[in-house]
């Protein structure tokens, strides 16, 4: 009978390096105030969109969309040498910051299991399930990595736009791309037989419907202060479409169907994560994980500010398998 999965132990018991309380990882290119006078220099179209807050610091207005975009255009180009990078309207718009510490934290997780080295380069296979029209995960864990990415997706716009993003950046050897044909899968359809990854991840969708994520949006502008109902606010958070924003049951049912269907690749994947965005879909996640028999579960927290995240990564392969696994597709 598989053991049961090892309880969570404090990241900072295993992982080479923690960011503090409310603090982004330390190999975050994000940390503190940006520099807008020279992220305008290499993006100029940032110039318009620039203003003072009500703190006297140079901001931009997170309520406009476009705003957004061309503000992540700047970060991409800056931090990671993305020169080229566009989604169309009404997609999810990511903070880059929040995505670059999840990238972070599995890579400090392969160093744990690497003698404290992140491993790098092309021959290590990460799949992004939900890829989306931005292709962010791709975009900086190859950037900082090396890795070689999967980008799956059921939407065929987001997949039509992630791809005019790779090939428009020359990384078709880095980045590949797969239409997941099967809506009610995950991994179904995608993992081809004898095909191993060593990382699997994902933002799952969080709201259960159309209405319950424009509420939640609603809720986030009115804590900013910004629910002013002379101004014509988005109706979504970063924007957002169907899949990436709300799903039958939610984020807890997607999770179990995450779980579940892991199970089923258990030997052609080192580790699979997730988001977990909220905290109390973790018991659920965690029992579930239990039953079944996954034999290692880390959760590892995140923070930018009074934001607070995490991922959940587990695996099916105990200690010397891992360390067969690493022998056999990381030499």
């Amino acid at each position: 009978m598989p053991q049961p999965p090892k309880r969570p132990r404090s990241p900072s018991a295993q992982l080479p390096t923690t960011p503090a309380k409310g603090q982004l990882h330390p190999r975050n290119r994000h940390q503190g105030r940006y520099d807008f006078p020279k992220l305008i220099q290499g993006s100029p179209e940032l110039a318009r969109f620039v203003i003072t807050n009500p703190y006297g610091k140079e901001s931009i207005d997170f309520a406009d969309p476009e705003a957004v975009k061309v503000f992540n255009r700047a970060l991409l180009r800056q931090f990671y040498g993305i020169r080229h990078w566009d989604i169309p309207a009404g997609y999810l718009c990511p903070p880059i910051p929040g995505r670059a510490d999840y990238l972070h934290g599995l890579a400090d997780l392969l160093a744990a299991g690497n003698n404290g080295q992140i491993p790098r380069g092309k021959g290590i296979q990460a799949l992004d399930i939900g890829v989306g029209a931005n292709c962010i995960y791709p975009l900086i864990g190859h950037s900082e990595y090396g890795w070689h990415f999967t980008g799956a997706d059921i939407d065929a716009t987001a997949l039509g736009s992630a791809r005019a993003i790779v090939q428009s950046n020359r990384l078709d050897s880095a980045i590949e791309l797969r239409r997941q044909t099967e809506p009610k899968h995950i991994f179904k359809g995608l993992i081809a037989p004898g095909e191993h990854f060593d990382l699997t991840l994902c933002n799952p969708p969080f709201h259960s419907s159309l209405e319950e994520a424009t509420r939640g949006s609603q809720r986030k502008w009115k804590n900013l202060g910004k629910l002013d109902p002379r101004r014509k606010l988005p109706v979504l958070n970063f924007g957002g479409q169907g899949a990436e924003l709300w799903c039958e049951g939610g984020e807890a049912g997607f999770l179990q169907r995450l779980v579940d269907e892991s199970q089923q690749f258990r030997e052609q994947v080192l580790w699979f994560s997730s988001l977990v965005s909220k905290g109390g879909n973790l018991p659920g996640m965690e029992a579930r994980l239990r039953r079944s028999g996954a034999v290692d579960m880390q959760i590892v927290e995140m923070a930018q500010g009074q934001k607070q995240s995490r991922f959940v990564a587990w695996t099916f392969l105990d200690a010397a398998q891992r360390d067969a696994w690493r022998q056999s597709h990381w030499t």
